[in-house]
C-alpha cells in the first residue's frame, strides 16, 4: 500500500490553550496510539491534504525529529462550520501485528447487464479488512465483465489469503438488477442462435460448403 509522509513536531502541553494556539497557526493536534505510550504532536494542516482528501487508502509514516513511526488514520474530526481538520488519531502499524483497515473497491471491465440496460447497483465502495501491514491492498479490484442481469458478486467470490474481509461472505458488493429498458440477455441469446440456423437451412450455404 502506498505510504504518505507526515512531518511534524512533538507536543510539550496538551492542554486546552495549547491546542487552541496550534489551530490558529494553521496546525492540527494529533495523538499516535498503539505503542507503548500515546505520542502527542502537530502537523501543518496542509500536509494531510493527501490523506484526507481522496478516496483511497494509504499508510502513514510520522516524521518526528529524529524518529519515524508507521502508521494509520485511526480518527478526524473536522470543524462543523468550516470543516478545517480539528484533531486526527493515528494507530501505529508493526509489521507482526495485524491490522484493521477499509479499502476502497475498484470496479474493471464492462458489465454485459449493464449493456442490455441492467442498473448497476453498487452496495459496497468500501470493505473491511484485517492484515499484516505489508499485505494490505491499495484497492480490491472486482472484474464485472462476466455480470449479468440479476446477478451479484458477493465477498464470498472475491476472497484473498493475503487479508480477511470482516463481512460476511454473503455480503453483496457489486449486482445488476432489471430496470424497465433492460433486454433479458438469455431470450436475446436464444433469438440470435435461431437467426442463425434458419440462415443456415433456409439461406445459402456457408462458405466453407459452398466451397467444396
Amino acid at each position: 500500500m502506498k505510504s504518505i509522509t507526515i512531518k511534524g513536531s512533538q507536543r510539550e502541553s496538551v492542554g486546552k490553550v495549547s491546542t487552541k494556539a496550534l489551530r490558529n497557526a494553521g496546525k492540527v493536534p494529533c495523538v499516535l496510539y498503539g505503542g507503548d505510550k500515546p505520542v502527542h504532536f502537530s502537523a501543518d494542516e496542509i500536509a494531510f491534504k493527501d490523506l484526507v482528501y481522496t478516496p483511497n487508502a494509504h499508510t502513514v509514516v510520522i516524521e518526528l525529529e529524529n524518529e519515524k513511526f508507521a502508521a494509520v488514520m485511526q480518527d478526524i474530526q473536522f470543524h462543523p462550520v468550516t470543516d478545517n481538520i480539528l484533531h486526527i488519531d493515528f494507530y501505529q502499524l508493526f509489521e507482526d501485528k495485524p491490522i484493521t483497515m477499509s479499502i476502497p473497491v475498484r470496479l474493471e471491465g464492462n458489465s454485459p447487464g449493464v449493456k442490455n440496460g441492467g442498473r448497476l447497483l453498487f452496495r459496497k465502495r468500501k470493505l473491511s479488512i484485517r492484515a499484516l501491514p505489508d499485505l494490505l491492498p491499495d484497492f480490491i479490484t472486482i472484474d464485472i465483465s462476466k455480470l449479468r442481469i440479476g446477478q451479484t458478486i458477493a465477498v464470498e467470490t472475491v476472497l484473498n489469503d493475503d487479508y480477511t474481509f470482516l463481512h460476511p461472505d454473503s455480503t453483496a458488493i457489486v449486482q445488476v438488477k432489471a430496470s424497465r429498458t433492460s433486454v433479458d440477455e438469455e431470450i436475446e441469446d436464444e433469438d440470435e442462435e435461431g437467426a442463425e440456423g434458419a440462415a443456415t437451412e433456409g439461406g445459402e450455404a456457408p462458405a466453407a460448403e459452398a466451397a467444396e
